[in-house]
């Protein structure tokens, strides 16, 4: 069981807080009522087809959102969660989140997963059923160029050699790599390039399933000893008490990421932000 319980929040760059102030207000809120951490997650276009959220659902860019957030905070690190790494170009992905990272001072968690909607990877022109295969590259891509005194990375999606981009990240080899889903190819790569995983939505029993799955991996996957202990996040779509919270980390989990009630308005959400702070935060 982890030593120490970790709490974040996401979703902090839509709806009611996708507007300046209130974004800046949630994100003091939740630094001074001792969170770990803010997630943003990322849909560059959504689909008028989508069921799982409107087509006309407001949400901020997670990169700028959080740069926004770390000229407003001091010490809350600063998470995407998730970006959907298939859909960008990874070099400029990478000068976007080193960026990120220096203006922060070392905050940044790079969460990354493969999307879920074909509308959109059509709408940005990047064939729906490459994404795994891109997104391991572009992961190796990213740790070339941020790391490398003489970056070079030759794949069949990206391929470069020399060229260099400074400043690197402040934290070295790289930020924080964690892993979003759940597909087997998902598992694969957080056990072979992932700092962490992220579960969206998963219930105690859930949770259990999935890492009794990702023990299970671990012995058919090498994990490079420089990765360390895989780090395990949780948004739980279930009420968290202290006790609930204190099974979670019984599971093994090390970072509970609160989703904010939906349709709230901001002083609403900060006073949700500070009952949690004073009721769980802290206690477990």
């Amino acid at each position: 069981m982890p030593d120490h319980l970790k709490f974040g929040m996401t979703s902090i760059n839509g709806g009611a807080t996708s507007y300046p102030e209130a974004l800046v207000n949630l994100a003091q809120a939740a630094e001074a009522a001792g969170f770990e951490s803010l997630w943003a997650g990322e849909h560059s276009v959504l689909a008028d087809s989508s069921t799982r959220m409107p087509a006309t659902s407001r949400i901020l860019n997670p990169i700028i959102a959080l740069t926004f957030v770390a000229a407003h905070t001091r010490t809350i690190r600063l998470g995407t969660g998730v970006l959907l790494l298939p859909q960008h170009q990874p070099l400029i992905l990478a000068k976007e989140l080193a960026t990120l990272d220096v203006l922060s001072g070392g905050r940044l968690m790079v969460g990354v997963g493969v999307g879920w909607s074909e509308e959109e990877f059509q709408a940005l022109g990047v064939p729906f059923r490459e994404r795994g295969a891109r997104a391991d590259e572009y992961l190796d891509a990213m740790r070339a160029i941020w790391s490398q005194e003489k970056p070079a990375y030759h794949g069949r999606y990206v391929s470069f050699q020399g060229v260099q981009a400074y400043p690197h990240p402040v934290q070295q080899p790289t930020p924080p790599i964690i892993t979003g889903g759940r597909a087997p190819a998902v598992i694969r790569r957080t056990i072979e390039q992932a700092n962490g995983w992220y579960g969206f939505a998963y219930d105690l029993d859930e949770t259990a399933n999935v890492l009794g799955e990702m023990r299970q991996a671990s012995e058919r996957y090498h994990r490079p000893a420089s990765l360390g202990e895989l780090e395990i996040s949780i948004a739980p779509r279930i009420p968290i008490d202290r006790e609930t919270a204190q099974r979670f980390a019984e599971l093994g989990v090390h970072r509970l990421i609160f989703i904010p009630p939906p349709g709230k308005d901001i002083s609403t959400l900060v006073q949700w932000v500070t009952t949690l702070g004073e009721t769980v935060v802290g206690q477990v």
